[in-house]
């Protein structure tokens, strides 16, 4: 009953979030007018994504604008917003774009979540271009069926000339026809395919191609950024570039020009003989995308695989947890589970959703560590690290706060894996 009550409230509040992005729309004037907008969704890797085909486009000399979960800006100079949205509320929405405005922009590229396109808060911006990287299980707490959570993805198509579509994903053909036209792009299939795929702890690299042509093998695609999953990124901002009429050289200038994203796949080095990685993965889907290249990783040179997670509490979808249990437990030879905004949902019941995928697998529960303050767990990451082995800490990522029952308390991942390595290397 307190669910369907929370879906009706959620309904009833689709007018009046409508009124609101409308009428803050006309206060700052339809700030977006005149710009080519580019608008970026999915379920994971919409950030990354968003921030390649921005730096392919000031590789090109386009005067371009951002605005995405991390950060926000033009022409290089970039601001951290403080709260959780990715798209945020109507005002804030267009009182920052107007300032992007003021920076005489002729791109913008728009992260888009499903909550702000429910929600009408981009009313008033025409968009250009669409871009799909993926749709997987997320959100299922506000949309209630993965059909709707896709609907409410699709509309950002509906409202676009041009489609960029991850031809690997099962919506694919949803998507494609939702735009009067569009390009497909993946590593198996699609027009865009990536080629001569060559992975490492720290980057990315391949040759692209395009339907039966692949380009010159000795001016390949190089992405700062690690994991096979940046390829699929990486060719989405490709496609762009091409779309838009830029040349190979000045998207693979664009790709490699993007040395990290705050909290994506974020390697922290200072100096120590293992490799720890921030990244927001927080979904099942991206634990089956990152989970198996980092063990690769780490096993090729001798190490081993420890993950550091938990997952939301609130009304976030409690559903996840044991998939991602589950998948930790496959790849992982030490597993830390700890707080992400666990909300007023009790932690010992999360870790025990988690804990359930976990031990559907041959995990050796001795390596299962259970610690509920996140910066506690951090130090212990650190603390079993040996040389060659892969840390990752993950769902956390760019954000600047943890959500616990009493309210938001101030945490920053890089802040937290940095003090706890500089803590160890002293000692």
């Amino acid at each position: 009953m307190k669910a369907k009550l929370q879906h009706l409230y959620d309904a009833l509040l689709v007018p009046y979030h409508w009124l609101q992005a409308a009428f803050w729309a006309t206060i700052y004037g339809f700030p977006t007018r005149g710009m080519t907008v580019i608008g970026v969704t999915g379920t994971n890797g919409k950030t990354t994504t968003s921030f390649m085909i921005y730096e392919v486009l000031r590789a090109a000399g386009k005067r371009a604008g951002i605005l995405t979960t991390v950060s926000y800006g033009a022409n290089g100079r970039l601001t951290t917003p403080r709260e959780h949205a990715t798209t945020p509320a109507p005002r804030t929405l267009n009182k920052r774009l107007r300032e992007l405005r003021r920076r005489h922009i002729d791109f913008l590229v728009l992260e888009t979540t499903s909550h702000a396109l429910a929600q009408s808060r981009i009313f008033g911006i025409k968009i250009d271009t669409a871009v799909l990287t993926n749709i997987t299980h997320e959100h299922l707490d506000y949309h209630g069926t993965f059909e709707r959570y896709t609907d409410a993805k699709r509309k950002l198509f509906l409202k676009a000339k041009y489609g960029v579509v991850n031809a690997e994903d099962a919506a694919a053909a949803q998507f494609m026809a939702s735009v009067p036209s569009s390009i497909t792009y993946g590593v198996e299939a699609g027009d865009l395919r990536a080629q001569n795929i060559k992975l490492a702890s720290d980057s990315v690299e391949f040759a692209i191609c395009y339907r039966d042509f692949c380009a010159n093998q000795k001016m390949p695609i190089h992405s700062n950024i690690a994991g096979e999953f940046n390829v699929y990124n990486a060719l989405a901002a490709a496609a762009v570039g091409l779309h838009y009429g830029l040349n190979l050289a000045e998207i693979a200038e664009g790709i490699s020009n993007l040395d990290a994203v705050d909290g994506r796949m974020e390697v922290v080095d200072l100096g120590q003989p293992w490799t720890a990685i921030i990244d927001y993965a927080h979904t099942p889907d991206a634990f089956e995308k990152l989970l198996p290249n980092m063990k690769k990783t780490a096993k090729k040179d001798g190490g081993r695989l420890i993950v550091l997670f938990g997952s939301a509490g609130g009304r976030r979808d409690p559903s996840k947890r044991e998939p991602m249990g589950e998948l930790a437990g496959k790849y992982a030879d030490i597993i830390i589970l700890t707080e992400e905004d666990y909300r007023d949902t009790p932690i010992e019941e999360i870790f025990a959703d988690i804990e359930r995928g976990i031990l559907k697998t041959r995990f050796a529960k001795k390596n299962l560590h259970k610690i509920a303050e996140r910066a506690v767990a951090v130090d212990l990451a650190v603390g079993l690290a040996r040389k060659n082995d892969v840390v990752l800490f993950l769902g956390k990522g760019h954000e600047r706060a943890l959500e616990r029952e009493d309210g938001e308390h101030n945490y920053y991942e890089l802040d937290a894996v940095k003090r706890a390595v500089k803590k160890r290397q002293k000692s």
